[in-house]
């Protein structure tokens, strides 16, 4: 596949593994995928993403360290977060029927919203990038893809 410049929507396990898990037997494909992310600026993640992030990382870091990762996550990997963090903003809504769609064709309801999420705030990504393809195929409009497949 040509990853010259395609743009990518990256599922939050990508990132957890990254920061919690170099011992995982992906560690390596999944560092290098997120370094050809961040050379070419082509990544994108949801809000919602980056709230699960957080609420998987809460139970070994502090608050300030929470607070880092929220406010640092976009320049650490150079992807682009949407809707923007912003801690003095509402958290966006999206189509609750979308959600609801989504959930119906047997997704789960972070998958169900971080799809809907994509589809609202950056229709323009067609590749999802995961490590839980089985998940989201059929849920995510696009391509989906792990990071191992996206070099092929």
């Amino acid at each position: 596949m040509d990853t010259g410049q395609k743009l990518v929507l990256i599922d939050t396990n990508v990132f957890v593994i990254d920061l919690r898990y170099q011992r995982d037997p992906f560690y390596s494909e999944n560092r290098r995928f997120l370094e050809n992310v961040a050379k070419s600026d082509t990544g994108f993640t949801t809000l919602v993403n980056l709230f699960e992030l957080c609420g998987i990382l809460s139970f070994n870091l502090s608050q300030t360290q929470l607070r880092n990762l929220w406010a640092h996550f976009s320049q650490k990997y150079r992807v682009s977060v949407l809707p923007t963090p912003d801690f003095e903003a509402h958290c966006p809504v999206v189509a609750q029927k979308r959600v609801f769609d989504h959930i119906g064709n047997r997704s789960s309801f972070g998958d169900a919203l971080m799809v809907a999420t994509a589809e609202n705030y950056m229709p323009f990504v067609s590749t999802l990038i995961t490590w839980d393809k089985e998940h989201l195929y059929g849920v995510f409009p696009g391509v989906v893809l792990t990071p191992r497949e996206y070099f092929s």
